[in-house]
């Protein structure tokens, strides 16, 4: 056996190096030399495949649906002044988990003490960059996908409960998914909601103060006349007036629809619309609540909370419906009577 593989070897280096090795130079060392100088240069030209197959890059793009409780943090989007943001504790968290930087993309920045029920967003890995053991764990999970470049469901599944198992208590990745590469939260939304509460009921709730607005005089509140105020919102304006919009960017957009309902409505009862409309948040919204839906192709900085002030002022007598068309018309910010509390805002779901 070891004169064949020896003769094996020896045809084979002839071939490689071009012809029989009486020709060459290094001929008279032999077939020892033959033999070992064949096992460098298999061995180089194993070594040189294996580092081509590690430059490979493989780009995951990920795309979660995350609720958070927007109560102590200072928003959204990462701020150079503070590090207490939602977007900036989940890339800490992704940082130390995948071993390289990463942008989390928003479908919105959401303000401070804002919450999301459903918020959406996306995050690119590159895995030749990552940590030898994700390296390894992605290579196991691509399976017979891996021409396609995805991964396993199960890996995914597995990525999302140890990403939400170093997350604080009150952010929670919902669903993760490999998107495709193109693909991002924000540029590709066509729809978002966002869903305002307010207490209809003068004893304050304690518990319930960081999830809805609370007003002083809730019975003098007139929900006819905010409908119908709400109405002159409907359709594309320019919401200049109704943003705290610093960019240059255009401020026009379309409403498709604000509707009014008590939290009790259109259900069986207050314990599964409470489910159902905070996922488990706020226990304490029952029936002595006031739920105003906005849906639009997206919506301006504090749009949504300098809105619902409006209409609380003309529901409450301290304003006109005809403020709105001032506004619009002027586009003066100071018009606006005042802005909503950030409490009782949540970002309810997005649509692609």
């Amino acid at each position: 056996m070891d004169k064949k593989r020896s003769k094996f070897e020896s045809e084979t280096f002839k071939q490689l190096i071009g012809g029989s090795t009486a020709s060459s130079a290094c001929s008279m060392q032999g077939d020892k030399f033959e033999r070992k100088t064949f096992k460098l240069l298999i061995g180089g030209i194993l070594q040189a495949m294996l580092a081509v197959c590690r430059g490979i890059k493989m780009i995951v793009n990920y795309k979660m649906i995350l609720q958070y409780d927007g109560t102590r943090y200072n928003g959204w989007q990462k701020q150079g002044n503070t590090k207490n943001t939602i977007q900036g504790k989940i890339e800490e968290i992704l940082f130390k988990y995948f071993g390289q930087e990463i942008e989390l993309h928003g479908s919105g920045r959401t303000d401070a003490g804002v919450h999301a029920v459903g918020q959406v967003a996306n995050f690119k890995v590159e895995y030749q960059k990552a940590s030898i053991d994700k390296i390894y764990e992605a290579e196991n999970n691509i399976g017979a996908d891996k021409e396609a470049g995805r991964l396993k469901d199960n890996a995914v599944e597995k990525i999302k409960d140890e990403l939400n198992s170093f997350l604080p208590e009150d952010i929670r990745i919902l669903t993760l998914e490999q998107a495709d590469n193109r693909f991002h939260a924000r540029l590709n939304a066509v729809e978002k909601e966002y869903r305002y509460y307010i207490s209809l009921d003068r004893k304050r709730d304690v518990f319930a103060r960081k999830y809805m607005a609370q007003l002083e005089y809730p019975e003098k509140l007139d929900m006819e006349r905010m409908r119908s105020a709400s109405e002159k919102f409907i359709g594309e304006h320019d919401f200049q007036g109704f943003s705290d919009n610093k960019s240059k960017k255009s401020t026009i957009r379309r409403i498709d629809s604000i509707e009014f309902r008590l939290c009790s409505e259109n259900i069986d009862n207050a314990d599964n619309y409470t489910e159902k409309a905070h996922n488990g948040n706020v226990s304490a919204v029952q029936d002595g609540c006031l739920e105003i839906i906005f849906r639009g192709n997206g919506f301006l900085y504090h749009t949504v909370r300098l809105i619902v002030g409006t209409l609380l002022a003309v529901g409450m007598g301290e304003a006109s419906a005809n403020v709105v068309d001032a506004v619009f018309e002027s586009c003066d910010r100071k018009r606006v009577p005042y802005m909503a509390p950030a409490e009782g805002l949540f970002l309810y779901r997005v649509e692609y």
